[in-house]
């Protein structure tokens, strides 16, 4: 198989991804904004995110890979149904240097750690310092830069936090499926831990 038929059904299969945008900022202080769907957590302590940044098709490196390096800090700001056209309209190829919140509409606000801003129509948005990296292949069509971040810091909205947990309803996440689809969070149903029999 090619690598982007290897690609769709990837992205096919692996559902459902959670979104994020990842803010960044390059050494001359201009700031990224970019949404991305492989993207996890991967470690209470240290608290780690993961997310894998591919390689543009001409392999040379995203913005976002470009700005963590030299930089060493990002933000993690989660994705809700009132932002899906802001992410959408975020995925595309803007050149290096252009501020994608100015072109979706979206407002920065300063973050207490790092650098990169804040998204302030996120409901959670996790600074991060850069913990480290893994390149998988070898820099062609198809590779990634897997950055791992440790979470310095939580922004959780105060109408989406209660009792201690992040209410789902409340922040209405969504999530990538294959081809151009997103989706919603609905229909929650809990089942308890499992116990050894």
């Amino acid at each position: 198989m090619k690598v982007p038929d290897i690609y769709r059904l990837m992205i096919d299969a692996i559902v459902p991804r959670p979104v994020a945008f990842v803010t960044s900022i390059s050494a001359k202080g201009e700031p990224n904004l970019a949404p991305f769907s492989y993207f996890n957590g991967v470690a209470s302590n240290p608290p780690s995110i993961v997310i894998s940044v591919t390689r543009k098709p001409d392999g040379s490196k995203k913005d976002t890979l470009r700005n963590i390096e030299e930089t060493k800090q990002f933000v993690v700001n989660t994705i809700s149904e009132w932002m899906v056209e802001p992410a959408h309209q975020c995925s595309a190829d803007y050149p290096y240097g252009v501020n994608e919140m100015e072109k979706t509409g979206l407002t920065p606000i300063a973050s207490k750690i790092v650098k990169p801003p804040r998204v302030r129509e996120s409901p959670i948005q996790m600074e991060c310092q850069l913990y480290g990296t893994f390149e998988v292949g070898d820099g062609s069509l198809g590779c990634a830069t897997l950055v791992i971040g440790r979470v310095v810091l939580f922004h959780v909205s105060a109408h989406a936090y209660e009792g201690g947990r992040i209410i789902l309803e409340r922040i209405k996440p969504i999530s990538r499926l294959g081809g151009s689809s997103y989706g919603r969070t609905s229909e929650i149903f809990d089942i308890p831990r499992a116990k050894v029999k």
